[in-house]
């Protein structure tokens, strides 16, 4: 694999899909200089899926799962929905962003460390409030089930012998902005799911709300490049490429050093 190949410019980005106000748009994946972010708004409403098809992307490795209807739904376990209550925590978590925003950021500026690549992983999405209520989520979660490797089991499934070795927060790159989720690191495969459903427009002209998630067995990766914007050398980036030379781009780590590690390591040792 010839690693010059993060120098090539990519090709256009499909155009975002049109949805109603209230949507995350489903994009495609692309290199991270190639976002049209302004077309990603806040989830308000969850509708109930209109179709079970996988799979549109043209991309073997990326499947998008539909939203369950109810809470117990057993088409995806990950899921878990329920009503919005009438007093909104996010009107309380965009209340106190407001008030220590900027005092954090300055802080962290000077400080470093975990806070200050916590504070970039946040402004790396179109929406820090909504960044915010993703990882309190996704926290609550993992706790509720007993840690990551009973997220991962469920969300993914679990083949024999496999085992997770790293769970990492970060943002999947796609045409219609950065995509919050977690990827996984297990013995057998890399594996991403968003944190949040988006919509898409199906091939009747409705729309439909899925999880967006990517699986790559390891015996198909075949390049793990680091990258960095180089107007801002702060703004790095994870890029995995495929057999079929699909590429996926993975950016805003809370914790970039060790995802690149991990994940360089899991490509020497095949």
């Amino acid at each position: 694999m010839d690693h010059g190949k993060l120098g090539m410019q990519p090709s256009p980005p499909a155009p975002p899909q049109q949805a109603a106000p209230g949507a995350w748009v489903m994009g495609t994946p692309v290199a991270p200089y190639a976002h049209q972010a302004a077309g990603w708004v806040t989830v308000e409403h969850i509708p109930s899926p209109s179709s079970t098809n996988n799979n549109r992307t043209g991309n073997p490795y990326v499947a998008t799962f539909p939203v369950p209807n109810n809470s117990s739904a057993s088409g995806n376990p990950y899921v878990n929905v329920s009503p919005v209550p009438t007093k909104s925590p996010k009107a309380t978590i965009l209340t106190l962003l407001g008030r220590c925003g900027k005092k954090l950021e300055d802080t962290t500026k000077k400080a470093g460390g975990a806070a200050g690549n916590f504070w970039h992983h946040l402004k790396t999405s179109p929406n820090v409030t909504d960044a915010a209520l993703a990882r309190l989520a996704q926290g609550t979660k993992v706790f509720a089930e007993g840690g990551n490797d009973k997220v991962f089991q469920q969300t993914f499934g679990i083949f024999p012998g496999e085992q997770l070795k790293k769970a990492y927060a970060c943002y999947l790159s796609t045409s219609a902005g950065p995509v919050i989720g977690i990827l996984y690191l297990s013995t057998a495969r890399i594996a991403f799911c968003s944190d949040n459903p988006f919509c898409r427009i199906i091939s009747s002209g409705q729309q439909e709300w899925a999880y967006y998630k990517v699986v790559v067995p390891l015996d198909q990766l075949t390049a793990v490049n680091p990258s960095a914007n180089p107007r801002n050398p702060s703004d790095k980036y994870i890029q995995i490429v495929t057999v079929g030379n699909h590429e996926f781009w993975f950016m805003g780590f809370i914790s970039y050093e060790k995802a690149l590690k991990n994940l360089s390591e899991a490509l020497l040792i095949l």
